[in-house]
């Protein structure tokens, strides 16, 4: 192994999560799975992986046991015998390859689109009926629509633990369900779960005490958030570290034991004034482990790179390898998060490892996945 990539291959241990090494796969919307079954393909799919010694794979958003959770068809499920049934052979298959996994479980609010999912009559449920701030789309949830999806989230991660998962996801970014309870924009609603930024949390802090309840304490829970939308890029929930640290805090308190901050970038600066990034400043401000995300390992074409960079090799790259690598020999972050340079090659960690970058599978166009 090259020494510079030392602070990738450090194991990690937190709770429910014991990993081999600090690179995650990032959650991928793939469609493959047929009436919304994980199937057999699906669990080769996460096996290559576990095989190509990634040190944690966080699963494909799945969607939790509630009407209008899905938003695409092929999406698979997480509740429901056939669903679990296919989830258990996905943790079989990974296990058994040394790899470990977590579900992210998902429901996608008002960005759901008509006619997908089992129930095709179902709308998009959101804060306010809005899909993006002055655009509706769907209904607004009142009071038994928010307890039942919370405690869809809290049955889908009693679920996941019962399969024999090493944790959960909750997917609280991008301007899906959650995140549109965060989102000032999407949140117009006239009762205590809108207005502040704590009282905007609610929801969200309400499905985090109910999935920890449903797992119990030594169970690792991990919540995805971000800044951006995809319905804005330059949203923002937090202007400064001051509110940042507001958020975290409630989380934290409910039980969060990994934040999973989601950049489009991972070199870019949260705040000015400091390089840290949306991960490093979570990790100073939450006192928890965190994961890193963004542009990992892609081509100059998607703003990345494979091996630029390394070790002071030719054609350094400042938004390559080196920084990465820099920012968590820094302790900026505790882990990585890699999409679509491994949704194109499984062996992608095996081959930087071994100084076999010249064998990465070239990144296409074809290969794209949607980052869930």
């Amino acid at each position: 192994m090259s020494e510079p990539l030392a602070p990738l291959f450090r194991p990690f241990e937190h709770k429910s999560l014991k990993l081999r090494n600090r690179v995650a796969m990032a959650p991928m919307t793939r469609n493959f799975s047929p009436g919304q079954v994980p199937t057999e393909e699906v669990a080769g799919y996460y096996r290559r992986r576990a095989e190509g010694e990634v040190g944690l794979l966080i699963t494909e958003g799945t969607t939790v046991g509630h009407p209008g959770a899905p938003g695409h068809d092929g999406v698979p499920a997480f509740h429901g015998e056939q669903a679990l049934n296919g989830w258990r052979r996905v943790v079989e298959e990974v296990h058994a390859a040394g790899g470990a996994i977590i579900p992210q479980l998902w429901h996608v609010g008002g960005t759901r689109r008509p006619g997908v999912g089992i129930d095709k009559d179902a709308p998009g449920y959101s804060p306010s009926g809005l899909f993006k701030p002055g655009k509706p789309n769907g209904q607004a949830m009142d009071a038994d629509d928010i307890r039942d999806v919370i405690q869809a989230f809290a049955d889908s991660a009693r679920s996941a633990k019962a399969l024999g998962f090493d944790g959960v996801e909750i997917h609280g970014a991008h301007g899906y369900l959650l995140d549109q309870f965060f989102w000032e924009g999407t949140n117009q609603r006239s009762d205590g779960y809108a207005g502040s930024l704590e009282e905007r949390a609610r929801f969200g802090v309400e499905v985090i005490e109910a999935v920890r309840e449903a797992v119990g304490e030594e169970f690792a829970i991990v919540l995805r958030f971000s800044q951006w939308k995809q319905q804005d890029y330059g949203a923002r929930l937090a202007q400064t570290p001051e509110e940042l640290e507001r958020f975290l805090k409630l989380f934290v308190d409910a039980g969060v034991d990994v934040f999973h901050a989601s950049t489009r970038r991972f070199w870019v600066p949260e705040f000015e004034g400091s390089d840290l990034n949306l991960a490093g400043w979570t990790r100073k401000l939450s006192g928890k482990p965190v994961i890193s995300v963004g542009s990992v390992g892609l081509d100059d074409d998607f703003i990345g790179a494979n091996d630029q960079g390394i070790g002071g090799t030719a054609n350094p790259n400042p938004h390559g390898m080196n920084e990465l690598l820099k920012r968590m020999d820094n302790d900026e972050f505790d882990m990585i998060a890699v999409g679509r340079a491994l949704l194109q090659d499984p062996n992608w960690l095996i081959k930087m490892r071994d100084g076999r970058a010249e064998e990465i599978e070239p990144f296409t166009k074809a290969a794209l996945g949607s980052l869930s």
